[in-house]
C-alpha cells in the first residue's frame, strides 16, 4: 500500500496517568498506527537524565527532534492517523513550531493523588518529573494559537470508557470504533523499549478497568508535592467537559447574572485570588459554625459611598476606618487578632483597582473568626487571627427600582434578641434564608418578617418603610439590623422636611400603607406595590418614594471616599 501524508493526533500527559492504556485504545483502530513517546531519546539527550535504559534507547532511536518531528512524526503513512503519545516534559524548548501547529492535540490528566503512589517504581518524584506545569504549558499554548485542545480525565476512563471515548473522538473529528474499548493482554510491538520497567501492570489488562472503589493511602512523604501538583491539576480540570464526582453527577455551569463576573479578583486572607481559587480553609470558622461577620459597600464613580460614615468609634478599636458593624460585630462576638483599620482600607482598595471596578460595583466584606487549629466549635482552637474576606463584583442594585417589586410575609419570625441579637451583623442567615425560601416558594422578590408580637421588623434582606397619611414610618431596631442605608434614608426623610415615626408597625397598616419601600446597600431604596397580594397604593411608585430615591442618588453623586488612582474618563 502506498503511503501518503497522515493526520497525527497528539496526546499528552503526565507519567503514570492512563497514557499507555489510551495507546493501547487507540492501536486497536484499524485506520490508526501508534507511535509511543517518539521524543524520548531527543528528552534525555538534550537534559542528561539518567534512566536504566538510557543508552540502550539513545543507540536505538533518533535523538535529535527536529529530525523525530519531521521525518517520524510528519513523516507519509499507509493509515489515514497516526497517534503520537507524549509525556508533557518531553516537549522541550527549542523543537519546531511544527510539533505544536500541524495535527490535533489533546491533553490526558489524572489526579495527582492517584499518580504519585506509584510513581517512584522507576525513578525518584519530583516536581519536574512529573510535569504538571510543562501539562498546562502545552494547553496554553495551544489555546494562544487557536487549538485549544479537549481534555479528558483518566477517572473518566475509568468510569465510563466508552462515553469518554465517543465524547474524545467527536472532538477530534473522527469516528468511534467499538474495538478501542478492548485489547490483549501483554506485551505490544508498539511498546517502547522502557516497557519492561513501567508497563507491567497495563500489560495484564485487556480494557480500561474501574477504579477500585476505596483507593491506597496516600503516602504522606510525597504531601509537599502533591501540595504544588494539585493546583494545576485543578487548573486543567475545568477544561474537561465531563467531570466525575463521588456524591452525583456534576451540574451544567450556570449563567451569571452579570456574566462579566465570570472573571474577578477577590482578597481572601492576605491575598488577592482568581474566582475559582477564592476560597476558605475547611477549618475556617465560618465553615465550622458561621462564625463571620459581614458587611456591604456600594461603589459609585469613583467612590466608596458611606465608607467614611461607617467609622467605629469604640475604645477597643481606635481610629478605625472600617464599616461599624464589622468591628462592633466582632467585638460583640469576641473576634481577637482583628486586622487594622489601615490593612482593612488597603484590602479593600487593592481588590477594586486590581479589578478596575470604579462604579456600578458592590463590596461583600466579610471577616471570620479565621481558621482553627482542629474542626470544632471553642474559639480556643482559633489561633491563626481572623481571615479577612474583600468580593467586588459588578453588581447594578438587585431590584426593580423603576416598576417595583413584591412582597409576601413569611411565617418565619426575625430572631429576637433573647436568643441571636440581629445587631450582631453575623453570616448565620438560616434565619433570613428560611423567609427567603418562602418568598421564593410565593415568586415574589423578597418576604417580609414580623417580630415575636407579630409587628413589622424587616424583609430576610432589607430594612422597610411604610408611608400612611403623609407620615413616613418605619419599625424600631429592636428585631432589625438598623442598617447604614436605612439610616441614610431616615436623615434624608428629615432633610425633605417630611414626618419621620420610629415605632411599632402592624402587619395591616402595611396591606393598608400608601406607599411602601425597602432599604440596603444591595437594592438601594425599592418601591413596593404589592404586599401579600394587596396593592400598595394605585399600584405604581409613589411621590414619597420617588422623592426621596431622587435625593438618594444625588447624595450618592456627591459623597464618598475616593479610590485611590481613580481617573474620571
Amino acid at each position: 500500500m502506498a503511503e501518503s501524508e497522515v493526520e497525527v493526533i497528539h496526546s499528552w500527559s503526565a507519567p503514570r496517568s492512563l497514557s499507555t492504556s489510551l495507546m493501547y485504545s487507540f492501536s486497536q483502530r484499524d485506520d490508526i498506527e501508534v507511535l509511543d513517546e517518539p521524543l524520548y531519546a531527543n528528552f534525555l539527550r538534550v537534559t542528561g537524565l539518567d534512566r536504566p535504559y538510557r543508552e540502550e534507547l539513545l543507540s536505538k532511536m533518533e535523538a535529535d527532534g527536529d529530525k523525530v518531528t519531521n521525518d517520524i512524526i510528519f513523516a507519509p503513512g499507509k493509515k489515514k492517523y497516526r497517534f503520537c503519545k507524549h509525556i508533557s516534559k518531553q516537549r522541550l524548548q527549542g523543537l519546531t513550531d511544527d510539533l505544536m501547529k500541524k495535527g490535533k492535540h489533546f491533553i490526558l490528566i489524572r489526579n495527582p493523588l492517584d499518580i504519585l503512589p506509584s510513581f517512584d517504581k522507576v525513578v525518584p518524584p519530583s516536581f519536574y518529573e512529573l510535569g504538571l506545569a510543562e501539562l498546562v504549558c502545552i494547553y496554553n499554548e495551544l489555546r494562544e494559537i487557536g487549538k485549544a485542545p479537549p481534555v479528558i480525565d483518566a477517572a473518566e476512563l475509568q468510569q465510563d470508557p466508552e462515553a469518554t471515548l465517543r465524547s474524545l473522538c467527536n472532538d477530534l473529528e473522527i469516528p468511534f470504533q467499538s474495538a478501542m474499548l478492548k485489547w490483549e493482554a501483554g506485551p505490544k510491538p508498539i511498546d517502547g523499549l522502557w516497557a519492561p520497567w513501567w508497563y507491567k501492570s497495563v500489560h495484564k489488562s485487556t480494557g480500561f478497568e474501574k477504579p477500585r472503589k476505596y483507593p491506597q493511602p496516600f503516602p504522606f512523604s510525597l504531601y509537599d508535592l502533591l501540595e504544588q501538583s494539585l493546583p494545576l491539576y485543578n487548573m486543567l480540570r475545568r477544561h474537561v467537559k465531563k467531570k466525575s464526582s463521588l456524591l452525583s453527577p456534576p451540574l451544567p455551569n450556570p449563567d451569571l447574572p452579570v456574566p462579566a463576573n465570570e472573571k474577578l479578583l477577590a482578597w481572601v486572607g492576605d491575598e488577592i485570588v482568581t474566582r475559582d481559587s477564592a476560597k476558605v480553609s475547611v477549618f475556617d470558622s465560618v465553615v465550622q459554625g458561621g462564625d463571620s461577620v459581614w458587611e456591604g459597600l456600594r461603589v459609585y464613580n469613583g467612590k466608596i459611598f458611606k465608607l467614611e460614615e461607617h467609622l467605629d468609634s469604640t475604645q477597643s478599636f481606635p481610629d478605625s476606618a472600617i464599616p461599624v458593624w464589622l468591628f462592633d460585630s466582632a467585638k460583640a462576638l469576641a473576634f481577637e487578632n482583628v486586622p487594622t483599620q489601615d490593612e482593612i482600607k488597603e484590602a479593600i482598595f487593592r481588590t477594586l483597582i486590581r479589578n478596575g471596578m470604579f462604579d456600578n460595583s458592590h463590596i461583600r466584606l466579610s471577616l471570620t473568626r479565621g481558621k482553627k487549629v482542629s474542626s470544632g466549635m471553642s474559639p480556643a482552637f482559633n489561633l491563626y487571627g481572623c481571615t479577612l474576606i474583600v468580593l467586588a463584583e459588578w453588581k447594578p442594585p438587585v431590584y426593580d427600582n423603576t416598576r417595583g417589586i413584591v412582597l409576601v410575609t413569611a411565617t418565619t419570625r426575625r430572631n429576637s434578641p433573647n436568643n441571636l441579637d440581629s445587631k450582631i451583623h453575623h453570616n448565620n442567615l438560616l434565619n433570613n434564608i428560611l423567609a427567603k425560601i418562602e418568598g421564593n416558594n410565593a415568586k415574589a422578590d423578597d418576604a417580609i418578617m414580623l417580630d415575636q408580637d407579630g409587628y413589622l421588623s424587616e424583609t430576610n434582606a432589607t430594612n422597610i418603610f411604610v408611608v400612611k397619611k403623609g407620615r413616613v414610618l418605619t419599625p424600631h431596631a429592636d428585631y432589625c439590623l438598623p442598617g447604614i442605608t436605612r439610616a441614610t434614608v431616615m436623615d434624608l426623610v428629615v432633610k425633605e422636611q417630611l414626618i419621620l415615626e420610629e415605632r411599632r408597625i402592624s402587619l395591616s397598616e402595611v396591606h393598608t400603607a400608601d406607599e411602601v419601600w425597602t432599604t440596603g446597600t444591595m437594592g438601594e431604596l425599592s418601591p413596593v406595590v404589592k404586599v401579600d397580594g394587596r396593592i400598595i397604593g394605585n399600584g405604581e411608585v409613589g411621590p414619597v418614594t420617588r422623592r426621596l430615591q431622587a435625593a438618594y442618588k444625588k447624595l450618592t453623586e456627591q459623597s464618598g471616599v475616593p479610590i485611590p488612582t481613580y481617573l474620571k474618563t
